[in-house]
C-alpha cells in the first residue's frame, strides 16, 4: 500500500500553505511608497504576464514555496498586461531591463536584484532579508 501512496497520493491531509501577503501594483505612485517602504524592510515586485505560460509556472512555485513573514518583506504582484504604463515605470524608476515573468527587489529605494524566467524564486528573496 506505501507503493501506491507514493504514486497516487496519500490519504493523509496536507499542511495549508500560508498565503502571500500580496499587495497588488496597480498605480505609479505606489513606487513612491515601495521606495521608501525598502528602508525599512526589503520589497519585492512580481511582474506577471496573464498571457504567458512561464509567468503561470512561475507564480505557482512561488505560490508552493513561499514562506517569507510579511515582517521581513512586502511583497507586490503586477499584472503587466493590465498595467503596463506601471511596468514602464517600475523598470524606468528601479533602472532595470523589463522582462516577464520578472522578479524585483528593491532596498534602500534601489533594485538589488532583478531577474526573470527560471530565475525566480523563493530561495534567492531570502538572500535580501
Amino acid at each position: 500500500m506505501g507503493v501506491f501512496n507514493g504514486l497516487f497520493g496519500s490519504k493523509e491531509p496536507k499542511a495549508p500553505k500560508p498565503e502571500i501577503p500580496w499587495q497588488h501594483l496597480r498605480e505609479i505612485s505606489q513606487l513612491d511608497k515601495i521606495a521608501n517602504d525598502s528602508k525599512a524592510k526589503p520589497v519585492a515586485i512580481y511582474k506577471h504576464s496573464t498571457t504567458c505560460g512561464i509567468s503561470r509556472m512561475v507564480l505557482r512555485q512561488i505560490e508552493s514555496t513561499y514562506d517569507i513573514d510579511a515582517t521581513q518583506m512586502d511583497i507586490y504582484y503586477l499584472d503587466l498586461k493590465a498595467y503596463r504604463e506601471v511596468s514602464n515605470e517600475v523598470a524606468a524608476r528601479f533602472q532595470v531591463i523589463h522582462q516577464s515573468p520578472q522578479m524585483i527587489v528593491i532596498k534602500n529605494g534601489t533594485a538589488v536584484y532583478a531577474d526573470s524566467h527560471g530565475a525566480v524564486n523563493v530561495p534567492v528573496l531570502h538572500q535580501y532579508l
